[in-house]
């Protein structure tokens, strides 16, 4: 008889990882993550610190060590892949700020504690979808960042000759006036603004409502369309990559039924 090697079952990285793709430990992480939030509010209040100061510290320090215990087993189980993955990266950076000493002249990174609950946008696959979508349109949407500044400074050249003798602390210089421009390109107090000037200038609505027009509803709409394209895109591309996984899947239930229907013929088959 030959002896038969014993069993040693999943190595301690496969055990790890079944650890760490498990769904019931990221909503675990999740979890502590939406809790600490919660304590990093109530640290910031005068009241709620005093009461319960020393058990909010405490938690948040119960919290970063599970956040780094998290990290360092993402880390065994993927190795080097683990600095080619851009949310992993974030995820060490974010829990790295904490866990350097908030004294002295970095004692303003203890208010960048908060920053760890940044943390649900790398955990939640929802949300990494649309911050990915957010990026993907940042190509088109630097396009539209230029053109609102060439209509921008076009329109405070022109307001600047024309009403800075008028309004001299709204359009008295050109920062001035790419400031108030600013603020009606925001649709904030601009009636005002335009009422004041039309005093002295009846018509200086001929200036004020193309301009809105066109910064307002034309190029901040663009912004709007662009985004809505980048994540109808990016969620296209997730639907997608679903469904080859699924039609991945099925073929490899395929494949394994008929091997065992070949194995099964073979067996019935007479010697």
């Amino acid at each position: 008889m030959t002896s038969r090697a014993p069993d040693t079952g999943p190595s301690l990285r496969e055990r790890a990882r079944g650890l760490v793709e498990n769904p019931r430990f990221d909503a675990f992480i999740i979890t502590l993550i939406v809790a600490n939030a919660v304590t990093l509010g109530l640290q910031a209040s005068p009241a709620a610190e005093q009461a319960w100061g020393a058990w909010l510290r405490g938690f948040d320090q119960a919290v970063l060590g599970v956040f780094v215990i998290e990290l360092l087993l993402r880390f065994f189980v993927m190795r080097g892949a683990f600095f080619r993955d851009p949310w992993r990266l974030f995820d060490l950076v974010v829990v790295g700020i904490a866990l350097i000493p908030a004294t002295g002249a970095l004692g303003v990174l203890r208010a960048l504690r908060v920053l760890r609950v940044l943390r649900l946008v790398s955990v939640v696959p929802a949300m990494r979808g649309v911050v990915s979508a957010l990026l993907s349109a940042l190509p088109g949407m630097g396009s539209i960042v230029g053109l609102m500044t060439l209509v921008l400074y076009v329109s405070a050249v022109i307001a600047t000759e024309l009403y800075g003798t008028v309004a001299p602390a709204l359009f008295g210089s050109l920062g001035r006036t790419l400031f108030t421009l600013f603020q009606i390109m925001t649709v904030e107090g601009w009636p005002d603004i335009a009422r004041d000037i039309m005093v002295q200038s009846p018509y200086a609505w001929l200036f004020f409502v193309p301009y809105l027009l066109i910064a307002t509803f034309m190029v901040l709409n663009l912004f709007i369309a662009v985004v809505v394209n980048a994540m109808q895109s990016q969620f296209a591309e997730d639907m997608k990559g679903e469904d080859d996984a699924r039609a991945r899947l099925i073929l490899d239930e395929i494949h394994a039924m008929r091997a065992e229907l070949q194995e099964l013929r073979a067996a019935r088959a007479p010697g």
